[in-house]
């Protein structure tokens, strides 16, 4: 239904839903988070967002002959166009399992609930795996009482998918029961073996952990002296590191990845892929316990115990690799684009995290390269210990999201009103000036647009 000024003026209150909220609602109810993963994921390999962004407009355009005027809409909330977060999870908005208590409110401020009035576009980066994006995004989003989409959800191992044209048949290492396996299959891998499937065709293999009746009825039964691996991902945390670390030292020392030989010159194993490399990480413990980062070190340290000095190279994803940084910048500027209807590259991405050694090194270094700015936050709810000093300092140490959130928000309202007012002093009335890029002083956004012509792809800048 269309409604014309007229219409409006004489016949009381009309309300018309935006065509591109039905589609995103249509999209939410039956497309579901795997297909919004998997079409986000689409978009970011065939298309390059800067370039596009050149050439789209950014402002509206008079409307042509014979083209009908725009329905009367409502207006959505305005969005920061100049700014996003993007955060770590555990230590920062989860903590053992539950919320840490600042966090939901954080999410509320960014969601609109500030004094602003001002939804900010927000990404999650967690080195932590072991279940798709999807069911990640279901806890997260149970967890805080927000609904969070896998276009929103980087793993540590979610840019493992870009490698499953390199190999045939990779080992996948880690997690609860068959959730890796289920993981690796999700992505496309075409033939997944697990360090159950191993066990099972030759129990030998490790003499002190034997598998229980529920992992010997999910391993596949196969002769693994004729299967070659073409390479080891350890997509999550191990759950028996004697076991697993024994079966990566077995392939690291074979002849051409068969399990069951050995090398004379213990460099003919399969490529080891880590999905992160953080040491220590934040759980329900007081203490930090220990993390992906310790099992590599032990692989790759025993490995040179046993072949009387050889090296081992591993590779790691997740932060601080620049790689992972890289893959966050493109899937945060198509959340912008297809939520927000930004279609431009944030100016400054804060990133909140509680590791100095991966979230604030990254991040940092990411920055010293990236054409955007990024900017650390350490918070002190996670790993990093109040009153110490971090190895990798951020540009701000907050006590919780909720301040990092709100010193983000503050630092670009100051910005904001600097620029309006051409660097004079604070204090000038400018107290509501939004962070949209408008810059009109003392009003509010309207609760109607007239019209909401269709060629406008993002908010009007600075």
């Amino acid at each position: 239904m269309t409604a014309t000024e007229r219409d409006i003026k004489e016949g009381g209150p009309v309300v018309i839903t935006p065509e591109r909220m039905m589609a995103q609602r249509s999209q939410s109810q039956h497309g579901g988070f795997a297909a919004s993963l998997e079409t986000a994921r689409n978009e970011l390999a065939q298309i390059d967002l800067e370039e596009e962004a050149m050439i789209s407009p950014t402002s509206s355009s008079p409307e042509t002959p014979g083209t009908p005027a725009s329905p009367l809409t409502p207006a959505d909330p305005p969005t920061a166009d100049s700014f996003a977060f993007a955060f770590d999870i555990d230590g920062v908005l989860i903590r053992g399992g539950r919320p840490i208590p600042e966090a939901i409110e954080a999410m509320k401020v960014l969601n609109g609930g500030n004094e602003y009035g001002m939804k900010v576009p927000y990404i999650f980066l967690t080195n932590g795996g072991g279940k798709t994006e999807a069911e990640r995004c279901i806890d997260l989003s149970r967890q805080l009482d927000i609904e969070v989409s896998p276009a929103q959800f980087i793993c540590g191992h979610t840019p493992m998918r870009e490698m499953v044209a390199k190999y045939e048949t990779v080992l996948v290492v880690g997690g609860e029961g068959e959730k890796c396996r289920q993981v690796a299959e999700g992505y496309g891998f075409r033939d997944v073996v697990t360090p159950g499937d191993i066990i099972k065709d030759n129990e030998a293999t490790t003499p002190f952990r034997k598998l229980t009746d529920e992992e010997r009825a999910n391993s596949r039964k196969r002769n693994h002296g004729e299967t070659k691996i073409g390479a080891i991902f350890v997509f999550a945390d191990s759950r028996d590191w004697a076991g697993d670390i024994q079966i990566i030292l077995d392939l690291a020392m074979s002849k051409g990845g068969y399990i069951g030989t050995l090398s004379e010159t213990f460099d003919e194993g399969p490529p080891i892929y880590f999905s992160h490399n953080d040491i220590v990480w934040s759980a329900a413990h007081d203490n930090v316990r220990l993390g992906m980062g310790a099992l590599r070190k032990m692989v790759e340290m025993l490995f040179k115990d046993l072949t009387k000095g050889k090296e081992l190279e591993t590779i790691a994803f997740g932060k601080p690799q620049i790689g992972t940084f890289e893959f966050a910048t493109r899937l945060l500027q198509q959340w912008r684009k297809d939520e927000y209807r930004i279609n431009r590259p944030p100016e400054t991405v804060y990133f909140v995290g509680d590791t100095p050694e991966s979230d604030i090194r990254g991040t940092n270094q990411f920055n010293d390269k990236s054409k955007n700015e990024w900017y650390s936050i350490l918070v002190k709810t996670g790993v990093y210990q109040d009153g110490t000093e971090p190895a990798y300092p951020p540009k701000i140490t907050v006590d919780t999201v909720l301040d990092a959130v709100q010193h983000g928000m503050k630092r670009e309202f100051s910005k904001k009103m600097q620029k309006a007012t051409g660097g004079m002093p604070d204090g000038l009335g400018l107290k509501h000036l939004p962070l949209n890029g408008e810059t009109k002083v003392g009003t509010k956004t309207p609760i109607l647009e007239i019209s909401e012509p269709s060629s406008e792809v993002g908010t009007p800048g600075l």
